[in-house]
């Protein structure tokens, strides 16, 4: 097996360890998860480095699901200076952790009705850097890729099958927003 497989194996095993319970001990799975990949960064960005070239935009790659806790656990290819719109996660908890290149992560409060949004942070991660977000249907981000010529990789962990979401958009200059339904693609599955 190739060993950036193993590694990926292992970024998953941590996951379903501590991804247990309603509101798993996300700060611990972020240390965890971000020692592997300092532990592992070459062999990871080696065997990765496939994803890197694709060329084919962004991309959501599975490593692993599981049902029962629900977890999800991909990889994330984004182009130079992609950017997602703002979105949530269904009030699923997740966490991201930049494996190569760096991403900025702008995190979002709505109202319940999902007609007002309010940016109340920015986070910059470099490899091995996470943030994570409880499970909250008020919670919002967007996500971009800080380099204009590199493609970034990301791991993301949630909490359950992020299959479908809300995209927003401003509506005018009125400070209401727009909520848009969406179903997340797989491009594809990495085995581990």
């Amino acid at each position: 097996m190739a060993k950036h497989m193993q590694h990926l194996k292992a970024l998953r095993d941590i996951a379903f360890d501590y991804g247990v319970g309603e509101h798993p001990d996300l700060a611990s799975m972020a240390r965890e998860l971000s020692r592997a990949v300092f532990q592992n960064r070459q062999s990871l960005n080696d065997g990765l480095a496939s994803l890197r070239r694709r060329d084919k935009g962004f991309e959501r790659w599975l490593i692993a699901r599981r049902g029962n806790p629900g977890i999800s656990v991909l990889v994330m290819a984004w182009p130079a200076n992609h950017a997602t719109p703002v979105h949530d996660h269904a009030g699923l908890w997740g966490l991201e952790l930049a494996l190569h290149g760096a991403l900025e992560v702008e995190s979002w409060d709505r109202d319940p009705e999902g007609k007002i949004l309010r940016q109340v942070g920015r986070d910059w991660l470099g490899p091995g850097d996470t943030t994570w977000f409880d499970a909250d249907d008020r919670y919002a981000h967007r996500c971009r890729n800080l380099s204009r010529q590199e493609t970034a990789l990301t791991l993301h962990v949630y909490g359950g099958d992020l299959a479908q979401y809300f995209a927003y958009e401003e509506a005018g200059e009125s400070g209401q927003w727009l909520a848009r339904p969406q179903r997340s693609a797989i491009t594809g599955q990495l085995c581990a």
